[in-house]
């Protein structure tokens, strides 16, 4: 039997306000708003082309070195209940540790506090894994700074 070669990842958040949500990514992570549509000069003209029950229905945002996942944010009806199951770690106490470390964490957490997310709380080392600060986007989406 022949198996598919995965060649690229997206990942999908489920969220209330798509745009809203990818543009807080988009600063979190330094991605960008990929170019809209063939024919359409903006996201909003292509956006306003579509019938009104899918208008504001989705946005995505790429990592403009290309190395990274494409982020994609759709709409859903429903709100968050329970924690997620899959979340992103976004690296950047790499190579520290102990006090360095948790400023670097702190410092983060502070500049996207000011973009809209959630500290909810750090993780101090224990000997095995070093610090992480658990964080929540704009929706309540978890994350973590490590």
């Amino acid at each position: 039997m022949a198996t598919a070669t995965v060649r690229q990842v997206q990942v999908t958040f489920d969220c209330a306000d798509p745009e809203r949500v990818a543009r807080f990514w988009c600063e979190v992570l330094g991605y960008v708003v990929p170019p809209p549509p063939e024919g359409f000069g903006s996201w909003a003209d292509f956006d306003a082309s579509l019938p009104p029950e899918h208008q504001g229905s989705a946005f995505a945002c790429v990592d403009p070195t290309g190395a990274g996942p494409r982020l994609f944010f759709q709409r859903v009806p429903e709100g968050k209940v329970v924690k997620n199951r899959v979340h992103l770690d976004v690296r950047v106490g790499t190579g520290l540790v102990g006090e360095e470390r948790v400023a670097a964490l702190e410092a983060e957490g502070a500049r996207l506090e000011a973009l809209g997310a959630v500290h909810v709380r750090l993780l101090p080392a224990d000997g095995v894994d070093e610090s992480c600060l658990v964080m929540q986007d704009v929706e309540g989406n978890e994350f973590c700074l490590d």
